[in-house]
């Protein structure tokens, strides 16, 4: 179960993150492609166990889900598509195989309470309002 050691990278990683800005964190927000091959209610189960006794211990786990984007050279446009299993651009049926989205597995953002004004947060981070 590979979710485990990704929910281990999360919480260190969101942890180093929260003690640079000062803050407490609240939430952490993922994204996470179609492709990245992540078994969300496995991530969110492994994410409970491991922030227990650290300072992500009450935050959230949010998840964004980016769909499967191809771009179609024959329509010069990108579109979503259902799955890996033919590329072919929804609109004019033609193959594709130059995916632009959907491998994506980052920490968008992590949202912090009781932050400092002063020195500024690491890239990713964001403040709740007071």
């Amino acid at each position: 179960m590979h979710e485990l050691s990704i929910a281990a990278r999360v919480v260190e990683e969101a942890g180093r993150i929260a003690a640079a800005a000062g803050g407490r964190p609240t939430r952490v927000t993922l994204r996470i492609g179609a492709l990245a091959g992540v078994h969300e209610p496995s991530l969110r189960a492994a994410y409970g166990m491991l922030r227990e006794g650290t300072p992500l211990a009450d935050a959230e786990l949010a998840v964004e889900a980016v769909p499967l984007r191809v771009w179609c050279g024959a329509c010069r446009t990108e579109h979503d598509v259902a799955g890996p299993v033919r590329l072919a651009c929804p609109a004019c049926g033609r193959p594709t195989g130059e995916i632009r989205a959907g491998r994506e597995l980052d920490i968008e953002s992590i949202t912090l309470e009781d932050a400092p004004a002063a020195p500024p947060l690491p890239p990713h981070a964001t403040r709740s309002p007071p």
